[in-house]
């Protein structure tokens, strides 16, 4: 009778959690999400308010969430994300953080 030998294969986020330590200095991203509660006008409200962005980005921004689905608008440390993502929530609005594609 021979011997059968089990090997371990890593789990998909084995590999995301070695990717995040081998380059830690990847940014994080703040996602805004489409949704079917906020008019265009107020998403664009809150991004001149909150990020203090000109109108023209605000609504650039705006138009890539209500065509495309979402729109990172902002880039960098975690927390900082984080708390943008926050902020964002506050406003009523859908906004998650993930890490910047490589």
């Amino acid at each position: 009778m021979g011997m059968t030998v089990l090997q371990s294969t890593p789990r998909v986020d084995e590999d995301v959690d070695l990717r995040e330590r081998i380059d830690p200095d990847r940014p994080w991203q703040a996602v805004v999400w489409d949704d079917p509660v906020n008019l265009m006008s107020y998403v664009t409200h809150v991004f001149r308010e909150y990020f203090g962005l000109p109108r023209a980005d605000a609504e650039r921004l705006m138009l890539a969430v209500h065509n495309e689905g979402r729109a990172v608008v902002a880039e960098g440390v975690r927390e900082q994300m984080e708390l943008h993502v926050q902020a964002m929530h506050d406003y009523g609005l859908w906004a998650t953080v993930r890490r910047a594609p490589q």
